[in-house]
């Protein structure tokens, strides 16, 4: 077995926003099991999810591997405390942040039924989220190597399914963003990708939906099967590693051939 000094993030630490549940904690797990000391980012709703995970990933450790931080992605103060946090505790520049957080409106209206408090939520979490903490990452992440800035989007940004508009509309952007910021970034050995799951089993995307529904969603994709979290973690868990550095100002799709 690979020692922790073996491991291909020792030493670095990594932030997770919505680490607490589905993709995000599985992505966290994955992360901490490659090395890193993880950070991982709640909403308020979801601190005891969050505590839990904390105290699986220290278990059998004298050291400090993963701690938790609310804070809303939204809030630029909040944003900017949530890396203090990580620094603080750890000891450390960030070098790894994976921003996960995210909503979707679960009654999936049509854009002609979508109230303007709806597409404001989902716009001030998807996209000014990500842009906060794309921004903070942009000043704070070690620089000469190991930097990466990871987001979360959509498989839908392709599909176009009616249903979908706010949800779709707030991650594009999120992936024009992060190709720009990529080049911004030219110089500092930090890397700028999104990846875009298609149908995972989340409770995000479960929420709402038939079985019928699901069913048929399922029923789509090539693999004949929904996603799980660690399809998505374990690409995760690539491009935040060296081998992954080449990678840098994409979006990569993963969803089973759903969506190509």
């Amino acid at each position: 077995m690979a020692t922790q000094t073996t491991l291909p993030l020792n030493g670095r630490v990594a932030i997770v926003t919505g680490g607490s549940r589905g993709i995000g904690r599985a992505i966290a797990t994955q992360l901490h099991s490659a090395g890193a000391r993880v950070v991982i980012n709640y909403a308020s709703s979801n601190s005891t999810q969050a505590d839990q995970l904390v105290s699986e990933l220290n278990h059998e450790t004298t050291q400090l591997r993963a701690i938790a931080v609310r804070a809303d992605v939204s809030d630029p103060d909040q944003v900017k405390q949530l890396f203090e946090k990580s620094e603080e505790e750890f000891g450390s520049q960030v070098h790894i942040v994976v921003n996960c957080a995210g909503v979707l409106d679960p009654k999936y209206p049509s854009l002609a039924n979508t109230t303007v408090e709806e597409w404001d939520n989902t716009f001030n979490v998807n996209t000014k989220g990500a842009f906060l903490v794309s921004r903070e990452a942009a000043k704070r992440l070690a620089r000469g190597g190991g930097g990466r800035i990871i987001l979360i989007t959509t498989s839908l940004v392709g599909a176009l399914m009616p249903g979908y508009a706010a949800y779709a509309a707030s991650k594009a952007a999120v992936e024009t963003m992060a190709k720009i910021l990529a080049k911004e970034l030219k110089g500092t050995g930090i890397t700028v990708n999104c990846v875009a799951p298609g149908p995972v089993a989340t409770e995000l995307f479960f929420a709402g939906k038939s079985e019928e529904t699901i069913k048929r969603i399922e029923d789509a994709s090539p693999l004949g099967r929904l996603g799980k979290p660690k399809d998505v973690s374990q690409l995760v868990g690539f491009l935040a590693g060296d081998a992954g550095e080449l990678v840098n100002g994409q979006v990569i799709r993963v969803n089973g051939g759903f969506v190509i």
